[in-house]
C-alpha cells in the first residue's frame, strides 16, 4: 500500500484547523465550496468537484487532534483509502501531517492527487490564517484533470 504525505504548519490554534476539517462550511471554504453532508463520527460528507467528486465516511474525530475518513464513494482508485489529518502544536505553528493512505498501486491518478492535496491544503492554511481560502472551483488548474 501507497501513501501521499504532506506537512504543513500553520500559525492558527489546533482548535481553528480542526473546525476547517470538520464543519461543512469549513470544509466548503478550503476544500471544494460544493460540499455538504455530516461532520461527525459515522456521518458522510460529500465533496463534488468539475470531474466528479468523493463521498468520506467519518471513522474518528479528536477535537484539536485528529480527523479520519474512509472513502466510501468516488473514483475507483480512491474506494478503500483513507484521508487522515493528525494536528500537533510546535512552537508558533499548527502543524498538520497529512497522510491519504492505502493506495494499491502508483498510478497517474495519484501523482496528480497528490499536487492537488498540496494545493488544497495551502487553501487550507490561508483559510485558517487569513480568513480565505481558494478551494475547487477557485483553486489553481494543473492539468487537464483540473
Amino acid at each position: 500500500m501507497l501513501d501521499i504525505l504532506h506537512r504543513v504548519g500553520v500559525t492558527s490554534d489546533p482548535e481553528d484547523v480542526y473546525v476547517a476539517l470538520t464543519t461543512v462550511d469549513g470544509l466548503a471554504n478550503w476544500w471544494t465550496t460544493d460540499t455538504d453532508g455530516d461532520g461527525e463520527v459515522g456521518g458522510v460528507l460529500r465533496f463534488r468537484f468539475i470531474p466528479g467528486g468523493f463521498d468520506m465516511k467519518v471513522l474518528e474525530s479528536r477535537p484539536a487532534e485528529l480527523v479520519l475518513w474512509e472513502v466510501v464513494d468516488g473514483p475507483e482508485e480512491w474506494i478503500g483509502t483513507r484521508v487522515r489529518f493528525e494536528l500537533k502544536r510546535e512552537d508558533d505553528f499548527t502543524i498538520v501531517l497529512f497522510r491519504h493512505e492505502g493506495w494499491r498501486e502508483p498510478v497517474e491518478f495519484m501523482y496528480h492527487c497528490s499536487t492537488k492535496w498540496a494545493i488544497y491544503l495551502m487553501s487550507l492554511k490561508q483559510l485558517v490564517e487569513t480568513g480565505k481560502g481558494e478551494p475547487a472551483p477557485h483553486d489553481v488548474q494543473i492539468s487537464n484533470w483540473h
